[in-house]
């Protein structure tokens, strides 16, 4: 890893320091991330999480209304928050990496960081664009299919008719920005502000800055959390009960390999 670096604004009175990483750094912060959930599992409370996420999906499948073509970003707009559910992960990451017990309880140590009002005004942050995330998809599916013929299922509208093929790629193409937006913003800056807090403006800059010195590398990074919670979502969201804390895990150790 090179040691090249730049200076990021971070806590009052001090700079953080972006290093430049390679694409190597990616496998070792996986691998820290696997050992982290292998020495304090949370799957289960994960899975107390993810039922009712299914639930609520399989719901709105099973409804057949006005709401079924959220169905898609729905699913897909959970992973624009997915920082907010890694909070504890981070904090489970730093305790043991400072020699300090670490239990799936001490997750919720987090909401006594003196960061926590920064932290939780960054989370509101995700889920406004959460939110609108859903209200932009329903906005191009009103602009291009409109309303769902009746008698015609969803796959057929989608994938048998030009508006349907529109739909699709326009969505993907929105979805994508809100990703990459979602990536480049809270990738470092959530673990950031649980290690130093300096503040939402500071972090988020940082997270950005790091970007910009290693686009490759967190481009790269950005793909592995997207295959990797694709894989995970297969089948029922199940998966993601061991795929969310691992990439947990690893992305507080990715900040640590990434700012000084």
């Amino acid at each position: 890893m090179a040691e090249t670096m730049i200076h990021a604004g971070a806590e009052a009175g001090t700079e953080a320091q972006v290093r430049r990483i390679g694409l190597g750094d990616l496998g070792v912060a996986l691998r820290r991330g696997w050992e982290d959930f292998l020495a304090a599992p949370t799957q289960l409370a994960f899975l107390g999480i993810l039922y009712p996420v299914v639930g609520l999906l399989a719901a709105t499948l099973s409804s057949g209304g006005e709401v079924i073509h959220l169905l898609y970003p729905m699913a897909a707009g959970f992973a624009l928050v997915g920082p907010i559910a890694a909070l504890g992960l981070y904090e489970i990451s730093r305790r043991r990496e400072r020699g300090e017990p670490a239990r799936w309880k001490d997750a919720f140590r987090v909401f006594g960081s003196p960061a926590i009002g920064p932290i939780l005004l960054l989370g509101l942050g995700l889920l406004a664009v959460f939110v609108a995330w859903l209200w932009a998809a329903h906005a191009i599916f009103a602009g291009t299919i409109g309303r769902l013929p009746s008698g015609i299922p969803l796959g057929e509208a989608l994938f048998g008719t030009a508006e349907g093929w529109r739909l699709v790629w326009l969505g993907n193409l929105v979805g994508f920005a809100f990703a990459a937006f979602v990536l480049v913003t809270t990738a470092i800056s959530f673990p950031m502000l649980l290690d130093r807090d300096g503040g939402v403006g500071p972090a988020v800059a940082t997270s950005v800055r790091a970007f910009v010195r290693n686009p490759v590398p967190m481009a790269a990074w950005g793909l592995v959390v997207a295959a990797l919670v694709v894989l995970g979502s297969i089948p029922l969201l199940i998966g993601l009960a061991v795929v969310v804390p691992v990439l947990g895990h690893a992305t507080w150790h990715l900040y640590r390999l990434v700012v000084s």
